[in-house]
């Protein structure tokens, strides 16, 4: 069969008995009629969330628009600056009463007032705006979206302000009453990804969490039937991705081992705080992110969202330099040198994930660009100065330039109590989500449309 004229829909899977893999875009896929185009790829957005906020001296660079400095915290970014945006002077409004951090976080991307509550009444306000991008992209997708986390949900009431720990644990609202689920175990995001219904179900089911069965191997005689069909650039496509998903199933198993010892102590060692062993938790970040990739590179899901940990989260940082305690704490920095360097350098631990994220996504080819130029990827927190709760000058970065309709590379300095849903309305747009208002929006960023492909609807 020639080469040159066989055409696979861009649907296609990859399918074994109990696994369908869905294939990232190759010239195949393109319609014979324009065999000599480029297919244009979708616009995808995630948007990230950290807790706690920054030191602002460390964050926000000293002048605006393109050449920028990079302060401290954003070092990570020096290979990234022309594909990022950094905001400063975005603000909540909605954030500015109630307490220092439930009424900041559950509203992070819906902008609306939170309603304090003990549990019987949850609301934000309204539906996030990954939702609401989800309702109109989610149909083209096997998965609507994915919602991605560290933590478990956690319950209860903080009595110290008398608001549900609910809000501390949830950015992604299907409507203001209504939370989404978020997936804290890599191996049954991977499924979601892969699999078909019979494994997702499967992975819905706490007792196979030792019946861990490659999907791609289950798939292999399909990729190797269909390889041999393909030219030779879409063989290369071809195998770089199979190998991603390799590497990636290879670190979920690994991790899914069982103890092998035979002999475990009669008894615990007293602790005063159970320590938390960190290269576990950098290895599940760095899961959920390549994650995160996948999902948009197989088109799998458009919309993406993230917390890196929930609400007051009190992680320990010690494995970083100068630090020496949880994050929560070090937020609480009350001007004192030592734990303002503690609180720099887990901001910059966070921005090197993101910026992690977004060179595996540049390292992509697709379409005339990468997945990082087809896509948006938000990264923030939801006060500014952890010490002050402040919901003014949040701290904000947007990677990626949404197939061409943003432009990158500039700090934008906003006036004081610029909404943030100035932001999220451009970036609806930006994904032809046709609303001329988000939250308390009051415009679009024309700061960073690229006016010669953007076509806004407000």
């Amino acid at each position: 069969m020639s080469t040159e004229k066989w055409r696979i829909s861009r649907r296609t899977m990859l399918r074994g008995l109990g696994a369908s893999m869905a294939l990232p875009l190759m010239d195949a896929m393109m319609p014979a009629k324009a065999a000599a185009a480029v297919a244009k790829p979708p616009v995808r957005m995630a948007c990230i969330y950290f807790p706690n906020g920054v030191w602002r001296d460390a964050w926000i660079p000293k002048t605006a628009g393109r050449g920028f400095d990079l302060p401290y915290s954003l070092k990570p970014l020096v290979g990234l600056r022309d594909r990022v945006n950094v905001f400063s002077g975005l603000d909540k409004a909605a954030s500015r009463g109630g307490d220092g951090h439930y009424a900041k976080t559950a509203n992070f991307l819906t902008g609306e007032p939170v309603n304090k509550t003990t549990g019987k009444n949850v609301s934000v306000g309204g539906i996030s705006m990954d939702q609401l991008a989800a309702q109109h992209v989610g149909g083209m997708t096997p998965l609507p979206s994915l919602e991605l986390g560290i933590d478990p949900v956690i319950s209860g009431i903080d009595t110290a302000v008398g608001y549900t720990r609910l809000y501390g644990s949830y950015i992604s609202w299907r409507s203001a009453t209504q939370p989404v689920a978020k997936e804290i175990n890599p191996r049954f995001v991977y499924e979601r990804i892969f699999g078909d219904d019979r494994t997702k179900a499967r992975a819905a089911d706490p007792r196979a969490a030792a019946d861990f069965r490659s999907l791609l191997d289950l798939a292999l005689d399909d990729a190797h039937r269909l390889r041999h069909k393909l030219g030779r650039d879409d063989q290369v496509k071809l195998d770089e991705y199979l190998e991603s998903v390799r590497a990636v199933e290879r670190r979920i198993e690994f991790n899914m081992k069982e103890d092998p010892r035979e002999w475990r102590p009669s008894s615990e060692p007293k602790m005063t705080e159970a320590p938390e062993n960190p290269g576990g938790v950098i290895e599940r970040v760095r899961l959920m992110l390549d994650l995160m990739v996948l999902g948009f590179q197989t088109d799998s899901t458009r919309v993406q969202s993230f917390m890196f940990a929930n609400d007051v989260s009190g992680r320990n940082f010690s494995f970083l330099p100068n630090v020496n305690g949880g994050h929560h704490d070090m937020s609480h920095h009350e001007n004192k040198e030592d734990k303002i360097a503690a609180y720099q350098e887990i901001s910059r631990w966070h921005v090197e994930q993101f910026a992690y994220m977004l060179e595996k996504m540049r390292s992509i080819p697709e379409g005339e660009g990468t997945l990082l130029d087809n896509s948006m990827v938000l990264f923030g927190s939801s006060i500014s100065d952890g010490n002050a709760h402040d919901p003014n000058n949040l701290p904000m970065l947007l990677g990626g330039n949404a197939g061409g309709k943003l432009k990158t590379g500039y700090h934008v300095a906003s006036e004081r109590n610029t909404p943030l849903c100035n932001l999220y309305l451009t970036m609806l747009n930006a994904m032809d989500v046709p609303v001329d208002h988000f939250g308390d929006s009051t415009r679009m960023l024309h700061e960073i449309q690229n006016t010669e492909t953007f076509d806004p609807f407000a």
